[in-house]
């Protein structure tokens, strides 16, 4: 068995750093696509429809602790009606009665990166805005499963890299004195 050493570059030896990303600027996409996309949500927020208005307005009036959904966000080169970072879910209101190939190629090209697009009809949130919120609901708690599992799949496979749950390190240090 060899015994590698680590061995650190000169400053001369070393290539510039990367410039850090703005916020959001993570999808290699150009600046001013990702302006316009951000200008075109903007708008979309001026002007939104009944359905999206109603469900925005139930999501502020609800207690959802730390998950929270922001309106017509900038996903990637998608723009969603509703995002919730922290889940990795994203809801998207159907105004029309057809299916768009596109909305779909954007909905696959979501879940390939870990967003779970859910669509729902604008006529159902503005007709049963309860059965709606139970689907949301069951939604989040699935995908609230999701990242638990996937979180102990990590820490499984990677013991070193976090320390166990459930005790502190001044308890643990107490209980040594």
């Amino acid at each position: 068995m060899t015994k590698r050493t680590l061995h650190l570059r000169s400053p001369s030896e070393q290539s510039e750093a990367p410039k850090v990303q703005k916020k959001g600027r993570g999808w290699k996409i150009s600046e001013k696509r990702l302006d316009a996309l951000h200008e075109r949500a903007r708008e979309l927020r001026r002007h939104s429809s009944e359905a999206h208005k109603a469900l925005a307005e139930r999501f502020a009036k609800a207690d959802l602790g730390r998950y929270k959904f922001t309106r017509h966000a900038v996903v990637g080169s998608a723009i969603v009606d509703f995002n919730c970072h922290n889940l990795g879910m994203a809801i998207a209101i159907d105004e029309g009665d057809a299916p768009d190939p596109i909305a779909t190629r954007r909905d696959k090209s979501l879940e390939a990166v870990g967003i779970r697009v859910m669509r729902i009809k604008a006529a159902d949130i503005l007709e049963n805005m309860d059965d709606v919120l139970a689907r949301i609901t069951a939604g989040m708690r699935l995908r609230i499963g999701d990242k638990q599992v996937a979180r102990r799949e990590h820490h499984a496979s990677h013991p070193r890299q976090s320390a166990p749950r459930g005790r502190s390190y001044r308890t643990s240090n107490a209980e040594n004195r």
